[in-house]
């Protein structure tokens, strides 16, 4: 199972999100993230994979969560999920995504993966979570799920 991270900001009732403009969950919003590459721990990916993808930094992260996928009954990725307060310069677009800050009342949940919508509120609580999520042949067939709070991260 691929480690992977996902990174929100969120600061002034404003959350970060990216549009993926290409590779998995293209078309999609979602939080900054990627593979965690050799040599590095989750969070030195977070703060990469941030840089990389809106030209912008990341001060604090706060582990949240951790969540794992399976797709068409494989598993699949295993993705570190952390909240920060905010970014450090102008988030910028770059040839993988293209950011834009939302209302956290107004967030778009039709346009992101079907299990944003279970944990992302977690998240926006300052809650802990683990869940599970087994998807079906695409990013859009969510055909069953398992998330606990509150959980120690450890």
């Amino acid at each position: 199972m691929q480690d992977a991270t996902l990174c929100f900001p969120v600061t002034d009732g404003e959350i970060l999100l990216i549009k993926k403009k290409r590779g998995i969950g293209e078309g999609l919003y979602n939080g900054p993230g990627g593979k965690v590459e050799g040599g590095e721990t989750p969070r030195e990916a977070a703060r990469r994979e941030v840089r990389e993808e809106i030209r912008a930094d990341v001060s604090e992260l706060a582990k949240l969560g951790e969540l794992a996928f399976e797709m068409a009954g494989d598993p699949f990725m295993f993705v570190h999920v952390y909240r920060s307060p905010g970014v450090i310069g102008e988030p910028a677009e770059t040839p993988e995504a293209r950011p834009e800050w939302f209302d956290v009342e107004e967030i778009p949940y039709d346009e992101m993966w079907p299990d944003d919508r279970y944990w992302l509120p977690q998240l926006l609580e300052g809650h802990t979570f683990e869940g599970t999520f087994r998807f079906g042949e695409s990013e859009h067939d969510l055909q069953d799920w398992e998330l606990e709070t509150a959980v120690d991260l450890g």
